[in-house]
């Protein structure tokens, strides 16, 4: 037998080795990262650490991001105050934009925490993540200017120009349901709703009243608007957290002690007083209110 072919044979062989090994790890990280891009990892949120928290950046008196950086609204207060019972100060807090259509993702992926953005429960969302709460009690309603005495009740809505976000559902419901010769007018933004029924062009503005209420608090709207009180559905706003997360019996502890101690109550004024809200009490947790 030939030395030298011999040698050749078996560092042929021992590269090749190496190479299929190298193939099954990279096969199996591969999909380990895989499996976990696809399932979320659970969040480390120990005491100390910096906690991830999903709200909305564009929601007056809920969720704003406003131009100085700062974070401002009744989500944001009630996610502070459960993040400093979770150990976390508000300098720890990193503020994670939530949009309406993210929510489950931003949950699923391990982006976020927890999230607290307007977020209704329902049976549909719950088959993707678990909800804390609920902590605020909604209801979907109309904002009309101060001194409009015509809209008394939903059928009053009739003939006239009712507005709300392209995409949204509220509208349509008003229309399908209570009042069907209601002039339907979609803006890109809750923001043009409001100018135009300060203009007049507009009769009504729908969503629901929580997020009406804050949009009316603003400075630039004190005294213009009033809510119509029609409560036209009921949501049940929770806080989201990851599907099986031990954080959700956590953040009910805080949501009871929020609402023991009154910062509820303070934070419910002061995000949403100005606009004459008239807020439904506490909601009890876990109770849904259909």
């Amino acid at each position: 037998m030939n030395p030298t072919r011999t040698r050749r044979n078996a560092i042929r062989t021992g590269r090749a080795t190496v190479a299929a090994a190298a193939a099954v790890v990279l096969s199996f990280t591969s999909t380990g990262f895989a499996h976990a891009a696809a399932s979320g990892t659970p969040r480390d949120h120990g005491n100390g650490d910096k906690i991830t928290v999903g709200i909305k950046f564009d929601q007056p008196g809920i969720g704003l991001k406003t131009p100085d950086g700062t974070y401002t609204g009744f989500d944001v207060d009630v996610a502070t105050y459960i993040a400093k019972q979770l150990g976390h100060d508000p300098s720890q807090i990193v503020w994670k934009e939530a949009k309406s259509a993210d929510r489950e993702t931003l949950l699923q992926r391990g982006d976020v925490d927890f999230i607290a953005a307007s977020y209704s429960i329902n049976d549909e969302r719950a088959k993707k993540v678990d909800f804390a709460g609920p902590y605020l009690l909604a209801h979907q309603d109309v904002l009309i200017r101060a001194d409009d005495d015509s809209i008394k009740k939903p059928s009053d809505l009739d003939h006239k120009k009712l507005c709300s976000v392209t995409g949204s559902t509220s509208a349509q419901n008003v229309k399908t349901k209570l009042a069907p010769d209601a002039q339907l007018q979609e803006y890109g933004g809750y923001s043009e709703c409001l100018t135009g029924l300060e203009n007049g062009v507009i009769d009504a503005v729908t969503t629901d009243d929580s997020i009406l209420a804050g949009y009316a608090a603003q400075p630039e709207f004190k005294g213009k608007f009033k809510l119509g009180g029609f409560k036209m559905s009921n949501e049940n706003y929770g806080i989201g957290v990851q599907k099986g997360s031990d954080l959700k019996g956590k953040i009910n502890t805080a949501l009871e002690k929020m609402v023991a101690d009154g910062s509820w109550e303070a934070a419910v004024k002061k995000n949403f007083g100005p606009a004459g809200y008239k807020n439904e009490p506490a909601p009890k947790i876990g109770v849904i209110v259909k």
